[in-house]
């Protein structure tokens, strides 16, 4: 009778060690997930959590991948413009742009500004929206890892295929510039191009299509700049920007 009430409490530890230990084993499958994914998507076109989150709740998206090659050259330099102005030069990480928002803000969690275009291409691809420590704890090892793993003219082409450009579910630069404009990626302005970026911090409030006092004082900021970063845009390898 003795051994019996011995052995509940053994029975019990054991299976609490083996719950933990199975929980471990698929917190690590979760996180190793995006280190498989990501250097597939070098060949693949992926989607983002924002698209697969509005498919599975029923909402529509507006999705048409475009090889960057065949979008107006001035859009992807209106983005680097707006986004992330060193996006050539660092690893997939700012660390002196963090460091700044950081001081700023008090919490990396809270910091505002902080954040290149390859860390929001982790976000969008295996994270979630907000700020929190935790979720910019994973997304900057990602990042580093995606820049390792991509070249720089891949990590841009996936942010323009799938950032949100819209309010009524349109992603990447074809459906956005289609929204807006009416015409392909292919056929924007540089001034249509630098509109686009302008609104990409908030596509839900922000319209190219009829543009606010602040988007078009965005836009002329960023036309101008991203004249004048094309000879620094050499990661990029684009063709001539028409003017």
């Amino acid at each position: 009778m003795t051994a019996v009430t011995q052995e509940g409490p053994i029975y019990a530890r054991g299976g609490f060690r083996r719950l933990a230990r199975g929980l471990l084993l698929a917190l690590a499958v979760l996180l190793l997930i995006p280190y498989l994914l990501a250097p597939l998507y070098r060949f693949v076109d992926p989607v983002s959590t924002p698209m697969l989150a509005r498919w599975l709740t029923g909402r529509k998206v507006v999705h048409i991948s475009r090889p960057i090659g065949a979008m107006a050259p001035s859009l992807p330099l209106s983005v680097l413009a707006a986004e992330d102005d060193r996006f050539c030069s660092h690893h997939g990480v700012d660390w002196d742009a963090i460091a700044a928002a950081v001081r700023k803000a008090g919490d990396i969690g809270n910091a505002r500004g902080s954040s290149t275009i390859t860390q929001q291409v982790a976000k969008n691809l295996f994270l979630w929206e907000g700020r929190s420590f935790v979720r910019k704890a994973l997304e900057l090892p990602l990042a580093l890892w995606i820049d390792l793993t991509l070249p720089k003219r891949r990590i841009m082409e996936i942010y323009l295929n799938i950032a949100e450009w819209g309010p009524q579910g349109e992603f990447g630069a074809e459906a956005g510039a289609r929204a807006a404009f009416g015409k392909s990626a292919a056929d924007l302005s540089p001034h249509e191009s630098a509109l686009l970026a302008a609104i990409l911090p908030n596509p839900k409030m922000r319209n190219a299509r009829r543009p606010g006092l602040g988007v078009r004082r965005l836009a002329g900021i960023y036309e101008a700049r991203a004249h004048s970063a094309a000879g620094s845009a050499g990661c990029l390898a684009l063709r001539a920007t028409r003017h």
